[in-house]
């Protein structure tokens, strides 16, 4: 898998997830994909799970932006960006794992309370 579909992926997470759009997050996930956001925390199993996880945070008018250009490697790409909630920011990274069929398996998110802000 080419990195220009890694980094399509990613746009239409940042879309997704700003716009509330839990159509577009079930065409990024694949069915048995995990979510870990924030690492650490117990994670999300299956799209049912995950489609839970997002449903939870509709309405709070999330908006992600993008800090730089999404890292790729492997079968993974890392990307930096800050999501703002009302006057709170947070400054995240989150790492997407691709199964052969170009679909997320794993997200996991990289954020603690010292990243808020």
């Amino acid at each position: 898998m080419d990195s220009a579909h890694k980094v399509s992926v990613v746009k239409k997470y940042i879309e997704a997830v700003s716009t509330d759009n839990l159509d577009l997050i079930r065409e990024i996930y694949a069915d048995n994909a995990t979510v870990e956001d924030p690492v650490g925390t117990p994670p999300h199993e299956g799209i049912d799970a995950i489609l839970g996880f997002y449903g939870h945070i509709k309405g709070m008018g999330v908006k992600l932006t993008l800090k730089d250009t999404p890292k790729c490697a492997g079968n993974a790409v890392a990307f930096p960006f800050t999501a703002a909630i009302g006057p709170t920011t947070i400054d995240v990274i989150d790492v997407f794992e691709f199964d052969t069929k170009g679909k997320v398996v794993s997200m996991k998110a990289y954020w603690g309370d010292e990243n808020r802000k």
